[in-house]
């Protein structure tokens, strides 16, 4: 009896690594995660990783968490971050990650919303106490039964994942390795609300295809991720792009320029993948010389109508690619020519990589009815950004939609034809990466008081950045604190509102 092709999943990616060189290097921790989580770096090899992700698997096993439950994670970007999302797929369940800044009343709701049967979470993470964060909120939310940490003076009521590591691994349960199984739940903010994104395995693994193809990543590279993974594009970029070309992750917790510089040198890397903004900054300044191993930079665009109009790429010896990000709903990507400057993005189904005829097509861009980008393909979780049903239409069908509606403004080039994007989702502000309703700055401001100033201006690096007085500056800081915003939240506010 014949079976079925079963697409593979990011555990089968590693294990054929794994089985090819076990003991090639795998793994690399920032060279400060002493500082940001009081933990000494790791190096590890495919074997030691193994060895790894097999005891927290079987630990999640022997907790008595279900097959196909959910277990939160909200870590730092360094090695356990990628052991704990390994692991949890080798037990069968499925990831929901919980991005750094977020506050408590966020991070319950995403409990809630998903039905998280457990979090993990560091101990601290840059002097922020997140081991206390993750009980709070777990004690709003009904479902969660445990709560585990990495590193020391955890809580009483959470357990150890530093203790399981350093024990051989217990029980193990057969898992059927199948990609279209549920693999993560992201979180994005529309103009309807707070909503979760869930994701098969191929879904995650096109979107790194996406890139590394387009980037032309060659096999067995070293690639230095400098974007947060609490994302799709952060998980593509980062564990997708690595196990689709089975060399070593670096791993850099944004971000300090000289730490980053001195892991890409002292690691021999051949691939930078870091906001784009970050990466143009770089290559101001002399990249060919100060890191002279890169030979690919891949730039992730939180704002992608800021392609167009950015500055030209000036270190030919490793040409940039730009990936255009739309919240949760998708991406694309497109490498610059030699002029290093952005190219045309046509609308229709774009391949991987773009301009060689015959290759796999890697989704599609079209111009809704609305004059709104949208997006399909494999990656785009169409079922997740489905319309509601309106309100007394409940027994009518509702027209199909094979697509999402990213909310950005575009048009088409009547010159070109290349599809130009204009202007961010309409009620929807970005501040250093992190998402919110403009409605909620509405509150915040209300909080400062009678004839305080905030607004949100346009920022090319940030998307948009918090200006007012330097008075209103401080009093909407302790707003944000009053209203539980994450202290690392306030102060990127603080930076953002300083500059």
């Amino acid at each position: 009896m014949n079976q079925p092709a079963v697409s593979p999943t990011l555990d089968t990616l590693f294990q054929r690594t794994l089985m090819r060189q076990p003991h090639a290097p795998a793994l690399l921790d920032p060279l400060n995660k002493s500082r940001i989580t009081g933990h000494q770096p790791r190096r590890m090899t495919y074997a030691e990783a193994d060895t790894a992700i097999e005891a927290l698997s079987a630990h999640f096993v022997e907790s008595g968490l279900p097959a196909n439950s959910v277990v939160a994670i909200q870590l730092p970007s360094t090695v356990e971050f990628v052991l704990t999302v390994l692991a949890a797929h080798r037990a069968g369940l499925v990831v929901a990650v919980l991005p750094l800044l977020w506050r408590q009343a966020e991070l319950a709701a995403a409990l809630n919303r998903t039905a998280a049967r457990a979090i993990v979470t560091m101990s601290k993470v840059d002097s922020v106490s997140y081991a206390d964060l993750a009980m709070h909120a777990a004690a709003e939310a009904f479902s969660i039964r445990h709560v585990y940490g990495f590193g020391t003076d955890l809580p009483e009521g959470m357990a150890s994942l530093d203790a399981v590591l350093a024990r051989p691994p217990g029980t193990t349960r057969a898992v059927i390795q199948d990609g279209r199984k549920a693999a993560m739940i992201s979180f994005d903010v529309t103009a309807e609300g707070f909503r979760p994104v869930p994701r098969p395995h191929f879904s995650l693994i096109a979107g790194g295809l996406a890139m590394s193809l387009e980037a032309d990543i060659k096999q067995g590279a070293t690639v230095m991720s400098a974007f947060m993974p609490m994302s799709f594009a952060g998980l593509a970029s980062s564990l997708a792009v690595w196990l689709l070309c089975g060399g070593t992750l670096a791993l850099h917790h944004p971000f300090e320029s000289e730490v980053l510089e001195q892991q890409v040198n002292e690691h021999a890397c051949d691939v930078l993948i870091a906001p784009a903004q970050l990466a143009l900054r770089l290559g101001d300044s002399g990249l060919a010389a100060r890191m002279p191993t890169l030979r690919n930079v891949i730039g992730l665009w939180r704002a992608p109508e800021q392609v167009a109009a950015s500055e030209a790429w000036i270190a030919p010896h490793a040409p940039l690619t730009d990936v255009y990000l739309f919240g949760e709903a998708g991406l694309f990507g497109a490498r610059r020519g030699e002029d290093g400057v952005p190219v045309a993005v046509m609308p229709g189904p774009h391949g991987a990589p773009r301009e060689q005829s015959g290759s796999s097509i890697a989704g599609e861009i079209l111009l809704t009815p609305k004059g709104t980008l949208g997006l399909r393909g494999p990656m785009v979780p169409i079922a997740a950004y489905a319309p509601p049903h309106q309100v007394g239409e409940t027994l009518t069908a509702q027209p199909p939609r094979d697509y999402v509606d990213t909310g950005y403004a575009a048009r088409i080039d009547r010159a070109c034809g290349a599809i130009c994007i204009t202007a961010p989702p309409s009620g929807i502000m970005a501040v250093g990466g992190y998402r919110f309703l403009s409605n909620d700055l509405q509150e915040w401001a209300r909080r400062l008081g009678q004839g305080a100033l905030l607004t949100a201006l346009p920022d090319r690096f940030s998307g948009h950045r918090l200006a007012g007085r330097a008075q209103d500056n401080a009093r909407a800081r302790e707003a944000l604190s009053e209203l539980g915003l994450n202290p690392l939240m306030v102060e990127a506010f603080r930076e953002i509102t300083n500059n």
